[in-house]
């Protein structure tokens, strides 16, 4: 399983809800947080393997804020750019 696109929160969610239905394959609390690791996208898995989580609730917490700061980047450089755009169109030619 992986994270479909951004969507971390929604992830989590099935994650969880499958964790608890397949205790045979997750019997204990490092596999998973291995195994949700091993499902984030690439953009955030490398720092949330780094940090070494020991509970699924810190891998969670972390993935979540990681995301949250990738996403806020992207839409400052996404306004950045449009200013820098708009600010060009503007000069006198």
């Amino acid at each position: 399983m992986k994270v479909k696109g951004n969507d971390v929160g929604g992830y989590t969610q099935r994650f969880q809800e499958l964790a608890l239905m397949c205790t045979k394959f997750i019997s204990n609390e490092t596999e998973k947080v291995v195994k949700y690791i091993n499902g984030l996208p690439d953009n955030i898995h490398g720092n949330v393997m780094s940090a070494r989580p020991k509970t699924l609730d810190d891998a969670i917490e972390l993935a979540n804020d990681l995301m949250d700061q990738k996403l806020r980047t992207y839409v400052e450089r996404q306004a950045e750019n449009k200013r820098k755009l708009n600010n060009n169109n503007q000069a006198p030619q």
